[in-house]
């Protein structure tokens, strides 16, 4: 199973929420922006439908595949 940290960082003047090198909006305080981590990682655990996905690898070939709704992460708020 994948296990993902979203860590409250400064951002654009203000706070938000990082995964990777991707950021959230920016919030006006840190509170905000771990309100709305927790929010988000919550989210991520919830099951859905299983679903096909198409999407293009690393290498430039298009790939498919069945995406299972009930493999969900283990998330975590750092920061």
């Amino acid at each position: 199973m994948t296990d993902i940290t979203y860590r409250i960082v400064p951002h654009d003047g203000g706070w938000a929420y990082r995964l990777g090198e991707v950021f959230s909006e920016t919030f006006a305080d840190r509170a905000a922006a771990a309100t709305a981590a927790r929010r988000v990682a919550v989210e991520q655990q919830r099951p859905g439908k299983d679903v096909g996905i198409v999407y293009e690898d690393e290498n430039g070939v298009w790939r498919e595949e069945l995406s299972d709704g009930d493999d969900r992460p283990t998330t975590h708020v750092a920061g």
